[in-house]
């Protein structure tokens, strides 16, 4: 059963939705949504390293925040409420210097007035990198 407000997700929609600010400068992609998760890679170039070459933590952590919060996006009715990030932590288990990773965000909690979610990002042989975890709080717009 899907958690999705809308029936069927539009990814082309979605990934022109939030192709603004930092998501574009790394070049953060929503690249496939089941119905309970939803899959999103980052390149690793000297873009998202930090200076010893490897990828920066800081960029695990948007990649993670920014699949949560188009996670949470897509639960709610985008007409009554808005969704922003209330807390984020992560911890940095692998580093990788190049190539993609590609983080998979599942909801641990879809609630009326906030969200959690899990957010595991490996790299291309499927190691584990970083594992994050989400709260996102529910705003009724005013």
């Amino acid at each position: 059963m899907s958690i999705w407000f809308a029936a069927s997700p539009d990814l082309t929609a979605l990934n022109r939705t939030f192709k603004k600010g930092l998501a574009t400068y790394l070049n953060i992609n929503v690249t496939a949504i089941g119905d309970n998760w939803l899959l999103g890679t980052l390149p690793v170039t000297e873009r998202t390293h930090q200076p010893m070459g490897l990828l920066h933590g800081g960029a695990s952590v948007v990649l993670a925040e920014t699949l949560g919060s188009v996670g949470s996006y897509l639960c709610i009715d985008p007409d009554k409420y808005v969704c922003v990030g209330q807390e984020i932590n992560a911890s940095h288990l692998r580093s990788a210097a190049s190539g993609l990773v590609t983080g998979t965000a599942r909801a641990l909690r879809i609630g009326r007035r906030s969200h959690v979610w899990q957010i595991d990002i490996a790299d291309e042989h499927g190691d584990l990198i970083c594992t994050s975890r989400l709260t996102v709080a529910v705003i009724q717009r005013r």
